[in-house]
């Protein structure tokens, strides 16, 4: 009876168990330039935030004495949840999502399906002009607004009034739209980017059959094209929602021109205030919450959507 001995591995090749070992980590290299930003500069602060939450700085020997960190538990917590800004700047920052959100996603996207359309003409020079906007820094988008909105410098107001329509843009009625006015403006054209991009990947003959059955442009928009962008609209919506309760720089801004806008006019600039009162511990716990806060919702919004499209 003859045996039949298998080939021995040529010199130099990986083993079996290295090779395997290979397998497994090539994902992780490939989501190493993501993953390591993201726990550098996401999870790290985030945790640092929640330590120094859950501490609290004590001074010992009286006025002139030393100060040292001691542990307070959830302490922070309950100060910050007991405070009234807290909820009125949260109910506030909600409102505003509630309605600036699906208007930016709105104009989004039909910005992005008038691009996309077959009749649409010069589309790279349009695509750029919607993106400005986003371009420009946010500090000098409002400050350009809070020109336009301020009633003894604005030509806007001006216009108003010569047609006889009244309205104080600063004014504690119209601050926070006026607020939702340059954050719509800034982030339309970056939506609108992200949607039209999806546009790019659906098939163009499943569009060219329904025109050839009779279908109108508007018809294919609203049965084919945005169903199949829904994941898209999805990524748009939770970017939003998290950028929304990021709320800052414009609200901070304007803060220096109206007195509308207060040191709690949203969660982010209440932590910014207590941090520079020194409530550093505070300020943490506010953060923290927020974080929880914006998790809790895009989670919500992302099982909401999820279900409607099962």
């Amino acid at each position: 009876m003859t045996t039949t001995n298998a080939p021995a591995p040529a010199a130099g090749a990986p083993a079996p168990a290295r090779r395997r070992r290979r397998r497994t980590l090539a994902p992780y290299a490939f989501l190493a330039p993501f993953l390591i930003p993201f726990c550098l500069f996401t999870l790290v602060p985030v945790g640092y935030a929640f330590w120094q939450s859950l501490h609290k700085t004590e001074r010992t020997g009286g006025t002139f004495g030393r100060t040292q960190t001691v542990f307070a538990g959830f302490e922070q917590y309950g100060r910050v949840l007991r405070e009234d800004y807290f909820a009125e700047s949260l109910l506030r920052v909600l409102g505003f999502a509630l309605v600036q959100i699906p208007v930016m996603l709105l104009l989004a996207l039909v910005l992005a399906l008038l691009l996309d359309s077959a009749v649409a003409r010069a589309k790279r020079f349009f695509r750029l002009v919607y993106f400005v906007p986003y371009g420009i820094p946010g500090v000098v988008a409002a400050l350009m607004w809070a020109f336009l909105y301020d009633p003894r410098l604005s030509p806007v107001v001006d216009l108003l009034r010569s047609a006889g329509v009244h309205v104080d843009l600063l004014g504690p009625d119209a601050i926070l739209w006026s607020i939702a006015n340059v954050v719509t403006w800034t982030y339309t054209g970056y939506n609108m980017l992200i949607i039209y991009a999806a546009l790019q990947a659906v098939p163009s003959d499943i569009a060219e059959a329904a025109r050839v059955d009779g279908a109108s442009g508007w018809t294919i928009a609203l049965r084919i094209k945005i169903p199949i962008i829904r994941p898209a609209l999805i990524l748009t919506g939770v970017f939003s929602i998290i950028g929304t309760f990021q709320l800052f720089t414009e609200p901070q801004v304007f803060r220096s021109i109206s007195t509308s806008v207060t040191s709690t006019y949203t969660p982010n600039i209440a932590a910014y205030s207590l941090a520079s009162g020194d409530s550093y511990s505070e300020a943490a716990a506010l953060s923290v919450i927020l974080a929880l806060v914006t998790f809790v919702l895009s989670f919500a919004f992302l099982r909401f959507t999820s279900r409607r499209q099962g």
